[in-house]
């Protein structure tokens, strides 16, 4: 017992007394270390104890803002069965108002020993934020990776939308359509997936139509809230701005826009197009169906699980950020500037 002990302590890079630890499945060892002892167990041909082998490799924890908008609980199936196939176990944790806390949550699932953490949407996204809990985090030894959002400060892996490229495919379709007059409705300026899109947004304008950017940061951009009401209120202040297309950060909010613009006693797409960002199940068979932006979740869900089990696994992948390239899925809910139906 004692060689072989020593064989996998100094194959893993470890003392014989937290390999003995990591046996016995005894707490106070590093998620990374209790991993590579196990990969050391696994290359030198021992077997794993019984104990070991029927917890499966163990708990993942996955951090979501919340379930109401569709596009998260389905970002959560692609990295629950990406987790499932690899033998972890995920344990989804949900933000919700008035309830726990980011903080709170990423406690619960440390106290309970997860291999990792998986964050989407999460503080890391707020410039406001105070970056250095994810340090802590670290200095832990539990890995992590976070989605949706980037901070320099945060030394990680990052996997993200191209939320400008996004906002050029949807100003690009509409100009093409001869919209001229086209609003951006989307969440607070202090997170960084809007402050991207806006960036986007304005670049495209300039590019295209020739405006200036003041004009189109004061005049042709809303925030409001990532929810129905809250595009609803910002397509109506858009809208009241002579605008015949409006872009939204978020389907729900595009549903928002087109129920605002129906108030207002406009018809979606004759007189306003929208466009929504996302594409989230069931979106295809709204009425009408909406034009999006298509976030590559299963791609982006896959990358956040591989660079996790990377990082779980002793070899850590880049700290940077991966960026996926969103697509524009063309439907119902854009035509034709009014002007330019006319004209033709």
């Amino acid at each position: 017992m004692t060689t072989r002990l020593a064989d996998i302590a100094l194959q893993a890079g470890v003392s014989e007394a937290t390999v003995s630890r990591v046996l016995n499945g005894k707490p106070g060892v590093a998620a990374t270390t209790r991993q590579s002892v196990l990969a050391a167990l696994d290359v030198l041909g021992y077997e794993r104890p019984v104990r070991l082998r029927q917890r499966s490799e163990g708990l993942v924890g996955l951090i979501t803002p919340e379930l109401e908008n569709p596009i998260f609980p389905a970002l959560a199936q692609v990295i629950g069965q990406a987790l499932t196939r690899q033998g972890y176990t995920p344990v989804l944790a949900t933000q919700t108002p008035g309830g726990s806390t980011e903080d709170e949550l990423t406690e619960m699932l440390v106290d309970r020993g997860v291999a990792g953490i998986i964050y989407v949407s999460g503080l890391h996204a707020d410039t406001t934020a105070d970056m250095q809990r994810y340090d802590r985090l670290r200095a832990q030894g539990v890995p992590y990776v976070l989605v949706d959002g980037f901070s320099p400060k945060v030394q990680a892996p990052f996997i993200s939308p191209d939320d400008r490229a996004a906002m050029s495919l949807a100003v690009t379709h509409l100009v093409s359509l001869g919209h001229t007059r086209i609003g951006l409705a989307l969440g607070p300026k202090r997170f960084v997936p809007v402050q991207r899109k806006i960036e986007g947004f304005v670049r495209t304008m300039q590019d295209q139509l020739g405006l200036r950017a003041e004009t189109v940061e004061s005049e042709l951009v809303q925030h409001s809230l990532y929810t129905l009401e809250g595009g609803q209120a910002a397509a109506t202040a858009l809208i009241d701005r002579n605008c015949t297309a409006v872009v939204c950060a978020s389907d729900m909010m595009a549903l928002g826009a087109i129920r605002a613009a129906r108030q207002l006693g406009l018809d979606v797409p004759k007189d306003v197009s929208v466009v929504g960002f996302d594409d989230s199940p069931l979106i295809a068979f709204t009425d009408p169906p909406l034009t999006t932006i298509r976030k590559p979740v299963p791609a982006m869900g896959q990358a956040a699980v591989r660079t996790l089990l990377e990082e779980i696994g002793g070899t850590p992948a880049p700290h940077s950020e991966f960026v996926f390239m969103p697509e524009l899925v063309v439907r119902g809910s854009t035509a034709s500037a009014p002007g330019e139906r006319g004209r033709s």
